[in-house]
């Protein structure tokens, strides 16, 4: 599998363009995924006017960190503190804002995973990056991809980040965890993706929101390449 990847990867962002793209450039870019679409273009769930934000947009990027032990792959997350103001206590990938400092999305996402969690540049093989994702709070996030050696020593940044977990790539891949619910916000009717919760840890480590959309797109993006393999 993590030679198919890889090669999904080759072919979906050759030379990592979408993975080195500085955010400059990428604030002024309407991403087509978003909160707005879930990925279904032929199907509207959500009010795209209500949904997207004026441009520029703020650029950040996240590692989606492909955990390799032997022949068994896992996807890691951490569960946001309480602490902070926003998405406080949500199941989110390692990332941020970029900095004025950052090159480029992927150089933003390694500094990121680095500052939260411990994860050392040299433990993760980038093999590219999926699509931008407009939230409906502005952002621009782009999903940078790799594979991680997790032979290192986990120090969280208590301030941020309130717990590091692992889901296996088999519970992301099966479609039949790709649910889609609806909540009321701000007076409108949104929809959004969640993957119910697969351990003893129950609801307070519910995958849902961009977080769920982003690992939709990734599961989308293995499964219908390994149609075409076949």
């Amino acid at each position: 599998m993590k030679s198919h990847i890889n090669k999904l990867f080759v072919r979906h962002d050759p030379i990592m363009r979408r993975a080195l793209t500085p955010a400059e450039a990428r604030v002024w870019l309407r991403p087509t995924n978003g909160d707005h679409s879930l990925y279904r273009p032929g199907n509207i769930f959500n009010d795209q006017n209500n949904f997207i934000s004026e441009l520029p947009l703020k650029a950040s990027a996240v590692l989606v960190p492909i955990v390799v032990r032997g022949g068994d792959l896992s996807i890691m997350l951490t569960k946001r503190s309480t602490q902070l103001k926003s998405h406080s206590g949500q199941v989110s990938f390692p990332g941020g804002r970029c900095d004025d400092g950052d090159l480029h999305a992927m150089e933003t996402a390694l500094r990121e995973a680095r500052e939260e969690i411990n994860l050392p540049e040299s433990h993760v093989e980038v093999i590219g990056a999926m699509e931008d994702y407009e939230t409906v709070t502005g952002y621009s996030v782009a999903p940078v991809v790799g594979f991680v050696n997790p032979d290192f020593e986990i120090i969280r940044q208590e301030s941020e980040v309130a717990d590091v977990f692992e889901v296996p790539l088999d519970y992301i891949l099966d479609e039949k965890n790709h649910i889609i619910e609806s909540i009321m916000w701000q007076g409108t009717k949104r929809h959004y993706y969640v993957f119910p919760p697969i351990n003893e840890k129950g609801e307070n480590y519910k995958i849902w929101g961009a977080t769920a959309a982003m690992l939709v797109r990734f599961a989308r993006l293995v499964n219908e390449s390994e149609k075409i393999a076949a």
